[in-house]
């Protein structure tokens, strides 16, 4: 009987199988972790109204449901590794962190979806400022891209290595949290650059832009969940890094085309 580590991902369902759960399951699969989910959301693309989400909640009494069985049929020395996605709604988020602090994790890894693009109020402001007052601080690693890190930091900008190195250890000591902040192809030159900073180490993550520069669908979900499967396969935070990096650089060059207007990472490359 194989026994593998197993991993849990807490995230919306995407229904083309470009990035959320979908990808987080592609993910622990690829690397011999056995993967459960919980889903918050189902989020669908429009077609008809350039490629703009359809998003619909899960009841957060099925959350509750859904990590309950899950918690109690994997104990806590079989599933030690949480990975967080798209949550989606302050009551959602609400549940989650609740269910985060009954159950106790090794590594909680957090990829902060943020989804209010400014300061505007209304249910997007909301729901990013639940995100960082109730489940950034049950994380152990968060895994921001550019845009969320300049709101996770309370920078303005974030234009060379230097600021992102700045920012990183800004939301590393506010959170407490290991942080690998993403410059993808945001910051200039031929490198996609990132930033991990913990309590004893900055190091920067170099891989060479891909894409022709384009951003690639599903590359943060694929490199938060790589990061939570290294950790259940028994990596250091950093060992695991490295190895999330690789692994969605090869995804990335390996991309998946289709009609929709962006290529997605492909985890089986």
């Amino acid at each position: 009987m194989h026994t593998p580590p197993v991993a849990l991902t807490i995230a919306g369902s995407e229904a083309t199988g470009g990035a959320g759960a979908q990808v987080d399951l592609k993910t622990f699969q690829q690397h011999g972790v056995f993967g459960c989910m919980a889903l918050t959301c189902i989020v669908s693309f429009d077609p008809k109204d350039d490629w703009n989400h359809r998003f619909v909640p899960v009841d957060p009494q099925v959350i509750t449901d859904q990590l309950e069985v899950i918690t109690t049929t994997y104990p806590p020395e079989q599933l030690r590794v949480a990975k967080i996605g798209m949550l989606g709604t302050p009551a959602t988020i609400g549940t989650v962190a609740e269910a985060l602090q009954q159950r106790q994790f090794e590594h909680v890894v957090l990829d902060p979806v943020l989804i209010c693009k400014g300061q505007e109020p209304g249910a997007a402001l909301d729901t990013d400022e639940a995100l960082k007052a109730q489940v950034l601080p049950l994380a152990t690693f968060v895994t921001p891209n550019h845009f969320e890190t300049m709101s996770l930091s309370g920078m303005d900008s974030i234009e060379t290595v230097e600021e992102l190195t700045e920012a990183a250890r800004r939301i590393h000591e506010s959170s407490g949290a290991i942080v690998l902040a993403k410059g993808g192809v945001h910051l200039p030159g031929d490198e996609a650059l990132d930033v991990y900073v913990d309590a004893e180490r900055t190091e920067v993550l170099a891989a060479p832009k891909l894409g022709d520069g384009a951003q690639v669908a599903g590359a943060g979900c694929t490199l938060a969940a790589a990061v939570a499967a290294r950790l259940a396969l028994g990596d250091d935070p950093f060992g695991a890094a490295k190895a999330a990096k690789e692994f969605v650089t090869r995804g990335i060059e390996g991309r998946l085309a289709s009609a929709a207007p962006f290529d997605v990472v492909w985890q089986g490359a």
